[in-house]
């Protein structure tokens, strides 16, 4: 017996919606991501403060955008690309909550090296750069998915590739730089901060990931992390 045509169609507005609302964390956490780098820049410990108070907001967009799909799911029975879909917001609207995680790290990290830290200027330019790289793929990731294009969601590997060198090259500048106790602190700090950027890029490649399957019904990792 086929459904009522009214069910249907609030069905497929109430996905919609979920969709808007799970898109929208990717912008929130441009937003914080270009919030705690700005912090960083500056030393703005006030800043960063707000950054980790700010969370909360992106944790509570993940936790109604969980609650409204699984009540979708209660009521509902999505096949086929409806279904994949679910799928794929389930996925997208987590690794948006974990970007935001790790912008609080990074927020965490700036009150350890203090108001006047023996900043190494090469250092923290590699940093930065890795900031403006994991911006751009959040926004593109969201972008992949809000277009259903396949081409552009395999593109954030190539930005990806990118980032994952500056970290290893932050690595090096750390080891190079870090002679004297404070600039090591210093300079171990920003690897940490390095680490979280690049995580945040792994993320926006695996919603990337996620396009891919709403679009063809297969899941495949554009990188296999084990043949880099």
């Amino acid at each position: 017996m086929a459904e009522p045509v009214d069910t249907r169609l609030h069905f497929h507005a109430e996905l919609g919606r979920l969709e808007e609302q799970t898109l929208g964390a990717l912008d929130m956490v441009g937003v914080t991501l270009n919030r705690v780098m700005e912090a960083l820049h500056h030393q703005d410990i006030e800043l960063a403060g707000l950054v980790i108070l700010d969370d909360d907001r992106i944790d509570g967009r993940y936790l109604e955008v969980q609650q409204g799909i699984l009540s979708l799911l209660a009521r509902q029975a999505p096949v086929a690309t409806d279904l994949r879909l679910v799928a794929g917001l389930l996925h997208v609207i987590r690794h948006a909550e974990r970007m935001g995680d790790q912008c609080v790290n990074v927020a965490k990290l700036l009150p350890i090296t203090g108001n006047q830290p023996p900043v190494q200027q090469e250092l923290l330019d590699r940093v930065e750069e890795m900031g403006r790289y994991a911006v751009s793929q959040v926004a593109q990731s969201k972008r992949a998915f809000e277009l259903r294009d396949v081409e552009l969601a395999e593109d954030l590997v190539r930005q990806d590739v990118r980032l994952n060198q500056l970290n290893r090259e932050c690595f090096q500048l750390a080891v190079d730089l870090g002679t004297e106790a404070d600039v090591r602190e210093w300079t171990l700090t920003m690897m940490l901060v390095a680490r979280a950027l690049e995580r945040i890029g792994d993320n926006a490649v695996d919603i990337g990931e996620q396009v891919a399957f709403v679009v063809t019904g297969l899941f495949r990792e554009f990188s296999d992390a084990s043949h880099r």
